[in-house]
């Protein structure tokens, strides 16, 4: 996926979640920010960040400026909390993704209602097998081993029970962590940050959910998933 127009800012603060401050050819300016995460590590006074600019669209946009990515040291990640969802439906259409257990997709459909919860896709193969496919963005990585979550999520314990009810009805059942950022030798559950999650991650693995983990291509204004990562959840 490619943005429209990306430039470059400084970070200055954050007041709340959704609204930045951000320092752009000498002046400071609010910013909206796209993901509701912590981002404690990302979003530093200084770093620099990269803004997708609206100012030359026609819109009624109140902030002009959403903040797509932020670099980290030497290491560019992908903030946007909407991209996973985007690459993944790239990469599922294209075959750079291919689920375990299922032949070529021949149908995918976002945000599918299944018991109390809307999983990310539902897929169905040539051969008709169906299952659901939920994503999770990766933002959060040390000495090149990515996690997840970077903060507690009640919602993702949710998803990953319904992930296992819908396997035990006869459906594949995959949870795929997009790693927004390239480079990294291991993906974990972060279980110091929410135990909960790392422990109803280990249960849907016991009871036949697949767990992908993929890294990215990450440019300023573009995102592409590209290869596995090895994952350690025990």
């Amino acid at each position: 996926m490619k943005y429209e127009k990306v430039v470059a800012a400084k970070f200055i603060s954050r007041p709340n979640r959704f609204v930045a401050q951000a320092e752009l050819d000498g002046k400071e300016i609010s910013v909206h920010v796209k993901n509701t995460g912590r981002c404690r590590e990302l979003l530093v006074p200084g770093n620099v960040i990269y803004l997708e600019d609206f100012t030359c669209r026609q819109t009624k946009r109140k902030l002009l400026y959403d903040i797509v990515a932020v670099e980290k040291g030497g290491l560019l990640i992908n903030i946007d909390s909407q991209a996973p969802n985007k690459v993944v439906k790239e990469a599922l259409e294209n075959g750079t993704v291919r689920l375990p257990d299922m032949a070529e997709l021949c149908f995918i459909k976002a945000e599918k209602v299944y018991g109390d919860s809307r999983i990310d896709f539902y897929v169905r193969d040539i051969n008709g097998k169906e299952g659901f496919v939920e994503v999770k963005g990766v933002t959060l990585e040390n000495d090149g081993i990515a996690s997840f979550p970077d903060a507690p999520t009640e919602r993702g314990i949710k998803h990953l029970h319904e992930l296992v009810k819908a396997k035990e009805q006869g459906f594949y059942a995959y949870v795929m962590f997009v790693i927004q950022m390239s480079g990294m030798t291991l993906f974990t559950p972060n279980d110091e940050r929410h135990a909960a999650f790392g422990e109803a991650l280990r249960y849907a693995d016991m009871n036949g959910v697949k767990i992908l983990a993929y890294e990215c291509a990450v440019t300023p204004d573009s995102l592409e998933i590209t290869q596995p990562v090895p994952i350690k959840i025990f």
